[in-house]
């Protein structure tokens, strides 16, 4: 194989060991598949990216060994972003959402994940001078999908989401939108990425379609180290930094046997090198 595969974290804080173990995921698959690496830093939140934590994100990944071909930012690409939608709008495929979050949570069903399953209730309405986001017009179709590790899908993403926003209420791009657009622009041919986002895969190879893209990339998701609680490692939850393991002293080895323990991939904490960590995370693939 041949190919381009992205590791892209968000700036909203700093690396946690989830993010370590989908790093070690990403780069096995790059080493056993012959891919080039790139590293983008998805900022397309604005409200919560700091620059703080980008400079980290390079930090800590070049602390733990690990390399990469090229790199982009998000915040680079809204022009980009604005076009493909003013291009979008003059086809009709984007409209103005006026609900509320109380309202869209009352009025509409969820799926098995909790998330909404919008019902298209401002399809149609005339332009109000009201906050609004912005939903994609998404086709009644069934998406035919596999996953590398997990099989076989057929899902429908107009009865998974509904028209999902692509722009919202305060003008961010919605990491939807975004990443479909740049992986598509950077020419991405395999993402792996956690089972987190596995409910995302259709409704994103529909926007890409819909972007142009008839050939999506390849995917592959990933178990997730979850907290004691049983929830996945996250910023939100202010999930154990790899910058405060560096700041106590820690040791890349160290670190890197402590993820491979609590992902199942080795029966006891034992520090690992970057090289072993790999060769172990790609007999998964």
């Amino acid at each position: 194989m041949s190919g381009k595969i992205r590791f892209a974290p968000s700036p909203t804080g700093y690396l946690h060991e989830g993010h370590l173990l989908s790093a070690l995921y990403v780069w096995a698959a790059a080493k056993k598949w012959g891919l080039q690496i790139h590293l983008r830093i998805e900022d397309h939140d604005q409200g919560r990216a700091r620059p703080e934590h980008i400079a980290a994100i390079r930090e800590d990944l070049q602390w733990l060994g690990f390399k990469w071909q090229s790199e982009s930012i998000q915040s680079a690409h809204f022009d980009s972003y604005a076009k493909i939608l003013e291009a979008l709008q003059q086809k009709g495929l984007v409209y103005p959402c006026y609900c509320s979050r109380k309202e869209l949570e009352e009025q509409n069903p969820k799926n098995q994940y909790g998330e909404i399953i919008y019902q298209g209730k401002c399809d149609g309405e005339q332009p109000l001078d009201a906050p609004h986001s912005l939903r994609i017009k998404v086709p009644d179709k069934v998406i035919n999908w596999h996953d590398l590790r997990l099989g076989d899908f057929a899902e429908n993403p107009k009865l998974q989401c509904g028209d999902f926003p692509i722009q919202d209420r305060h003008g961010c791009w919605t990491y939807q939108f975004a990443v479909c657009v740049d992986d598509i622009q950077e020419s991405i041919t395999h993402v792996v990425r956690g089972e987190d986002l596995l409910s995302s895969t259709a409704r994103q190879i529909a926007l890409m379609e819909i972007l142009g893209r008839t050939d999506p990339p390849k995917y592959l998701h990933h178990p997730l180290i979850v907290d004691a609680s049983g929830k996945k490692l996250s910023k939100r939850e202010k999930s154990h930094s790899i910058r405060e393991d560096r700041d106590a002293g820690i040791l890349p080895q160290e670190l890197l046997g402590r993820v491979l323990f609590k992902s199942g991939l080795i029966p006891n904490p034992a520090p690992a090198s970057l090289e072993y960590a790999l060769e172990l995370t790609s007999r998964q693939l």
